[in-house]
């Protein structure tokens, strides 16, 4: 269990900026497409922020996930996807205050990786991930007593995405399991296979089915057939014994919002719209649409494949708005055409709450001395967690 526990002050005028004013019928549940990024704030506030950071000093490390907007990787220290932002927090253990600029999942990683001194603080607390609240703790009990009576739960190791919260990770833990990256999914999934006879041994997704879906028939060479898709909101997941034990991959129905909206017709319209194109996508998108696609990767390898490629070569990027924008831009003066995926324009509407007023309005605080939105993981469910995820870091 994660408290997240404001101080007792009123809410700053720099009030939320709203997102979304339009929902796109399209697109699986959570994501909202407004036709535009959001404004940028104030050009006032830029420059309160870099007076209450530099009041701060080295006291406060500021953590910036990609997905972030511009005017707020501006002040970050690092920048980085979930798993790289919450170690370098926890390399920085003199810093005592580290703002993170991303979602609540991410937040509670730092707070299980960095030291009882420090104090982690999220700018908004309604920046959440609807793929990390599609698996409950009660839910997974719940799929975990499925599996028992179904006499699978003894061959069965569960993984876990990084886009999971607190509890996941420590359910995780304390069944023998580890965590994974986009990055090191097929590590992971070879790990668990490992822990007992590969010809029986099982793996329980957890919360993203595209990843494991993608993982386990593109990298790992399984079939379709092998995957089941475990519902939480269907008696017994919505799976028979029989479904349970002839499966290899139990996959949990979650997904990302984002990633999730991509469809072939988007792979094939933008073939069609810029002939020569590379579709590269992200591995949480849809199986379809990642078998379509020239290159697929986490959003690192995304990065990394944009700043080797030749100048005048052209791009549709399938992930997240923000950083497809950022890496355009980035890329321009070499030559190379990079596209959004698809024609309706898409930003992860939970990782935009942390806007300027809201890192100003954190930033101030803690120059006062005020710790507001502070994150802090039940120390049980932190063991549990971060028994899972040092497992991950001591994959070969």
């Amino acid at each position: 269990m994660t408290t997240a526990q404001p101080l007792d002050v009123q809410p700053s005028p720099l009030a939320l900026l709203l997102l979304g004013r339009e929902s796109d019928p399209r697109s699986e549940r959570g994501v909202e497409c407004p036709g535009d990024l959001p404004a940028p704030s104030d050009p006032d506030l830029v420059e309160r922020a870099r007076a209450a950071k530099a009041k701060l000093g080295d006291k406060v490390f500021v953590l910036g996930h990609h997905y972030q907007r511009d005017e707020v990787i501006e002040f970050a220290d690092v920048t980085g996807d979930s798993f790289k932002l919450a170690r370098d927090a926890a390399a920085r253990p003199d810093a005592e205050y580290i703002v993170f600029c991303g979602v609540h999942f991410m937040a509670e990683s730092a707070d299980i990786l960095t030291t009882a001194d420090q104090q982690v603080v999220l700018p908004d607390l309604a920046a959440g991930c609807s793929m990390a609240d599609m698996a409950t703790a009660e839910q997974v009990a719940e799929c975990w007593d499925v599996l028992t009576e179904a006499g699978v739960a003894e061959v069965t190791v569960p993984v876990s995405y990084m886009n999971s919260s607190a509890d996941i990770k420590a359910f995780t833990g304390k069944h023998g399991g580890t965590i994974c990256t986009s990055s090191n999914a097929k590590r992971a999934l070879d790990w668990a296979f490992e822990q007992g006879d590969p010809r029986t041994s099982k793996v329980l997704f957890l919360p993203d089915q595209h990843l494991g879906r993608n993982t386990a028939v593109r990298d790992m060479g399984m079939s379709l057939d092998d995957c089941v898709l475990y519902n939480p909101h269907k008696p017994n997941g919505g799976l028979t014994a029989e479904q349970l034990r002839a499966a290899k991959m139990i996959l949990w129905r979650g997904h990302c919002s984002v990633h999730g909206r991509f469809s072939l017709d988007s792979v094939n319209d933008v073939r069609e719209r810029i002939p020569g194109v590379n579709v590269l996508v992200h591995p949480e998108c849809r199986h379809e649409v990642v078998a379509a696609a020239d290159y697929v990767g986490s959003t690192e390898y995304i990065i990394k494949a944009l700043e080797a490629a030749p100048a005048g070569s052209k791009w549709a990027i399938g992930t997240e708005l923000n950083l497809v924008r950022r890496l355009a831009n980035r890329f321009a003066g070499e030559g190379k055409e990079i596209v959004f995926l698809d024609k309706t324009v898409c930003f992860c509407s939970t990782m935009n709450r942390i806007d300027l007023p809201h890192l100003v309005w954190a930033l101030e605080s803690l120059a006062e001395g005020k710790v507001v939105n502070r994150i802090e993981v039940d120390p049980e469910v932190a063991s549990f967690s971060k028994l899972a995820l040092e497992r991950m870091l001591a994959l070969p």
